[in-house]
């Protein structure tokens, strides 16, 4: 007996919010190859769709049993080329600010990897908990890391830089982390826009309980309600349960007949 390929309930919405003019924001849902991923593009839309993974295709699936680090490398290697072009861009206008965010989840197998810069992130659902995966490349959280800030001033510090981002600098610095999955797990991936009008706590209440697209229409509500200060982009998928495939025949109770095992084949 072998157990059938992961299966996915996968929802996303983006909007521009309710107070920019245009939305910056842009995401890419490849639930085919297991790839999603949440950009949120600064000084010019042109940006975000310059890094976005899809800009330099999806990673090729070669194998079946191909490792999530190995993907994960592929969708790295895809971020570079997009960086250089944005930074060509800037030079073009006389060094005018223009990058973006960028968060993207790889899942394959029992594994999950995800990589990222800025402040668009990927959090984890697991046996009722919510665990933020990546870590905000910004001003803030790295005082807080250093012990400059407290957290609960942190939410009261009025400005907040990104000090990582795609296309502001040659050198394009990326993070990864990697770890296992299971059946029912749910990952968020979202741009800045929600985390600003959501708490943690709010995202583990509204991505449980409700199916993928259901939970991104009520996260994206609850921000406009409160404000939608910014683009607003949300992706959520959950893992389905996998299905066990029997090679051995089977007999049908009704005629006795030999069948194949439940892969349908």
């Amino acid at each position: 007996m072998d157990v059938a390929p992961l299966k996915f309930d996968v929802g996303s919405v983006t909007h521009a919010g309710k107070v920019r003019a245009r939305n910056e924001d842009s995401c890419l849902v490849r639930t085919d190859t297991g790839l999603w991923a949440v950009a949120d593009g600064m000084g010019g839309h042109e940006a975000g769709d310059l890094a976005s993974p899809n800009s330099g295709g999806s990673p090729r699936r070669d194998r079946a049993t191909e490792a999530a680090l190995d993907l994960l490398e592929q969708c790295e290697r895809r971020f570079f080329a997009p960086n250089q072009r944005i930074v060509a861009l800037s030079r073009e206008r006389h060094g005018a600010t223009i990058g973006t965010t960028a968060a993207v989840l790889l899942v394959r197998d029992k594994h999950y990897a995800c990589v990222w810069a800025g402040d668009s992130r990927v959090y984890l659902i697991n046996g009722g908990a919510i665990r933020q995966l990546s870590r905000d490349h910004t001003e803030i959280e790295e005082l807080v890391a250093t012990g400059t800030l407290t957290r609960e001033d942190a939410g009261k510090w009025p400005n907040n830089v990104i000090t990582r981002a795609v296309g502001v600098a040659e050198d394009l610095e990326l993070e990864i982390v990697t770890g296992s999955v299971d059946p029912g797990d749910i990952f968020v991936i979202c741009s800045d826009g929600l985390t600003k009008h959501l708490r943690d706590d709010e995202i583990l209440q509204y991505a449980t309980g409700r199916n993928a697209r259901a939970a991104c229409e009520v996260m994206l509500e609850l921000a406009l309600a409160r404000g939608g200060l910014d683009n607003v982009t949300v992706v959520v998928v959950r893992l389905l349960a996998a299905v066990s495939r029997s090679s051995e025949p089977t007999h049908s109770p009704a005629t006795g007949a030999r069948e194949s095992g439940g892969d349908g084949s």
